[in-house]
């Protein structure tokens, strides 16, 4: 759905019943719990049946309540504080295993992102690294473990790899000052968005840079502003955010791109050559 469901509520709210206005005034009010409780919890909350707020979700144009379950947690992803986040925590794990819940949610992640991952995109973000003049990659705050992890491989592959820095938000775009056509600008980020990235996004295609978007929705602030978007399930986890999907998205980037680049075989033994040499690695003793 194009508009958050706020919004859905408030439109649909005249044909609404007792029940359901109910359940519509708890989740105007209280969207951050709402979105991780189940649809027996919503109900007991609100003080009506499981099947009234199943309903409820039908009634929004969803094929089910986990549906709408889903569009509001991406709703609010992006507006909780790191306080928030930690209240949320608990109302999800509860008294589960703190384990086995983080564990298979970022195995859902990486379930739903490969049946949802747009496979003429990922071709197309392949094909414009190989060709690109350079390469410029920005990930900011979280997102940075991503674009240096990005950058550590690209950098054995190609001649042409500038990992961007966030010192201070001059020095992005000093470092990308002369990024033109021909070039590709990898932007990665995930909630909460980092406004640095929006605006170096922009930066880079205003000077008619290819760009790269690696997020988690459509209705991520750099997606607008891509000329190819790839899109990985994230999800916070605590305070903490997940970005085991978008890791997953990015090493299959790396390998895709090594089978089609040549001469990707003799780099890698001239470096075995140099690690060898100046004891990069730590060898077996026997």
């Amino acid at each position: 759905m194009e508009k958050d469901i706020i919004s859905v509520i408030q439109e649909k709210q005249r044909g609404f019943s007792k029940g359901q206005n109910r359940i519509a005034r708890y989740i105007s009010e209280n969207a951050d719990k709402a979105a991780f409780m189940t649809a027996a919890k919503l109900g007991q909350k609100v003080g009506v049946s499981e099947s009234t707020v199943v309903r409820f979700a039908l009634e929004l144009g969803f094929e089910g309540y986990p549906e709408m379950r889903r569009a509001l947690q991406e709703m609010i992803r992006n507006r909780l504080t790191s306080v928030q986040r930690i209240e949320v925590a608990k109302t999800v794990i509860g008294g589960r295993d703190t384990l086995s819940a983080i564990l298979n949610s970022d195995m859902e992640n990486i379930t739903r992102t490969q049946a949802e991952l747009d496979r003429g995109k990922f071709d197309a973000a392949v094909e414009a690294l190989l060709k690109a003049k350079h390469i410029y990659i920005l990930g900011t705050r979280t997102s940075a473990a991503l674009s240096m992890f990005m950058g550590f491989y690209f950098n054995m592959l190609f001649e042409n790899v500038k990992v961007l820095y966030e010192n201070t938000a001059g020095e992005v775009f000093e470092q990308i000052m002369r990024i033109g056509p021909g070039d590709v600008f990898v932007g990665i980020s995930y909630p909460r968005y980092s406004k640095r990235t929006v605006k170096a996004v922009r930066f880079a295609k205003e000077r008619g840079a290819t760009v790269l978007a690696m997020t988690d929705a459509e209705t991520s602030p750099i997606a607008a502003g891509a000329d190819i978007c790839l899109l990985a399930r994230s999800d916070m986890v605590s305070f903490v955010d997940s970005l085991v999907a978008p890791l997953s998205l990015i090493n299959a980037l790396i390998v895709a791109v090594s089978d089609r680049k040549p001469g990707v075989a003799a780099t890698f033994m001239e470096l075995e050559e140099v690690w060898n040499e100046y004891g990069v690695y730590e060898k077996n003793s026997d």
